[in-house]
């Protein structure tokens, strides 16, 4: 496990799901896989949330898993998305991602349910006393409702397979309180694209990365800079990189992600209910977004 803890940091793409006709772009998504490990991406996070994991069915979510392992080949660790408000599901998920040859999980607060940090802790632990696999804790209290506090990681970090969190707290000053608090190797990564630089700054390890779907290239270089203490020049990426990351959240993701993956040739843009294709007005934000990061003439 300590190699894995050298190899899972810079930039790590939260992966769309290629759909077509409805069903899933089993060929778009190994060429997209091989594209990304390519492109100089370092680690590959498939169903997530961003992989439209709340639609998926549970076998369409395990085939996406199979088929990126066997796609990555290694070349990059795998974090399969493997959360749910249900423990048991999220045990089940957890222990076919560890079957397949998955390299890790990313393991979301549960959402919706509400649960107290006893009950945070309690899921948690179970999933990890359940399945031998590292797993990096998702702290999103934006669609969770729940934050995983500072109190609960430390109690969570001393639990030997639960290795890191991916934070999409939006708080800069949770990034250096767990720094302080957490063991030297426990993995801080970012789930935030557009406050990456100021994470990275407070001692952050990478980003899962929404805009390396179609940027990957430009977030490898930029997470090369961070993590050399290059700040001058990450600053110049971050500010090419700017209104690409805020254009992909411009309406639901992944809709504006998917419209632009298409815009490169990657996979077609369909999205599945409640998510809808991005209207004309956020189709203009996000070709705009792209000309500016230079991905479009």
């Amino acid at each position: 496990m300590a190699g894995l803890h050298d190899r899972i940091k810079g930039s790590i793409t939260a992966l769309i799901t290629p759909m077509k006709s409805g069903d899933l772009d089993e060929s778009a998504l190994l060429r997209l896989v091989d594209w990304q490990i390519a492109q100089g991406t370092t680690g590959l996070v498939p169903v997530g949330t961003t992989g439209e994991s709340p639609t998926l069915s549970h076998d369409e979510h395990m085939r996406v898993v199979e088929l990126t392992v066997d796609t990555a080949r290694g070349r990059v660790p795998v974090i399969a998305g493997a959360g749910s408000n249900s423990t048991a599901e999220a045990v089940a998920l957890t222990r076919h991602a560890k079957e397949v040859g998955a390299d890790a999980v990313l393991s979301v607060a549960p959402y919706y349910n509400k649960p107290t940090q006893e009950g945070l802790y309690q899921h948690f632990a179970t999933i990890a006393e359940a399945v031998d696999i590292p797993i990096i804790l998702y702290n999103i209290p934006g669609r969770s409702i729940v934050e995983v506090s500072v109190e609960t990681m430390v109690r969570l970090a001393k639990i030997a397979n639960i290795i890191g969190v991916k934070d999409a707290t939006g708080n800069m000053a949770r990034a250096s309180r767990d720094r302080r608090a957490l063991p030297k190797d426990f993995i801080l990564l970012s789930g935030d694209d557009p406050n990456t630089l100021g994470y990275m700054a407070h001692g952050g390890q990478g980003c899962i990365s929404v805009t390396s779907n179609v940027a990957p290239r430009a977030c490898a270089e930029f997470q090369t800079a961070c993590l050399a203490g290059d700040y001058a020049t990450a600053l110049k990426l971050q500010d090419r990189l700017m209104p690409l990351h805020d254009a992909l959240f411009c309406e639901a993701s992944p809709a504006p992600t998917k419209y632009a993956a298409s815009l490169l040739g990657l996979c077609e843009e369909d999205v599945r209910l409640p998510i809808v294709p991005v209207s004309e007005g956020g189709r203009e934000i996000v070709r705009r977004g792209m000309r500016e990061a230079g991905l479009l003439n």
